[in-house]
């Protein structure tokens, strides 16, 4: 029997969840902790990317490391405590995005390597 999977009309039941560092091993450190608890199926790590953004009133400029989580939702809240432990930033950019649509081998791969709540 096939694996029920996500469809357009069900619950999100899974989210990218987005963060950049200033350094790769950083960025590096967090992928492997998410993936080592099952807090995220797959992690990826751009190359460096330029980033110009507004801090404490000034317009900064700085090469940071995008990194991509793909995880389950109910999941979101322990990636981000994660995310917050071991980044350098003081307010470290973390975002998600729902994911309403995927290759289902791809979306059962995703469900079967990510932690059972």
């Amino acid at each position: 029997m096939r694996k029920k999977t996500q469809t357009r009309h069900s619950p999100v039941l899974y989210i990218q969840v987005m963060t950049a560092a200033d350094k790769k091993a950083v960025a590096e450190r967090i992928a492997e902790a998410l993936v080592k608890e099952q807090l995220a199926a797959c992690v990826q790590i751009t190359c460096p990317v330029k980033s110009v953004y507004r801090w404490q009133g000034k317009t900064e400029r700085a090469k940071e490391y995008l990194v991509f989580i793909k995880t389950g939702k109910k999941l979101y809240k322990r990636v981000e405590k994660t995310i917050k432990k071991l980044h350098t930033y003081t307010v470290p950019e973390i975002i998600s995005v729902d994911i309403t649509d995927g290759n289902p081998d791809y979306i059962n791969w995703m469900k079967d390597n990510l932690l059972k709540r």
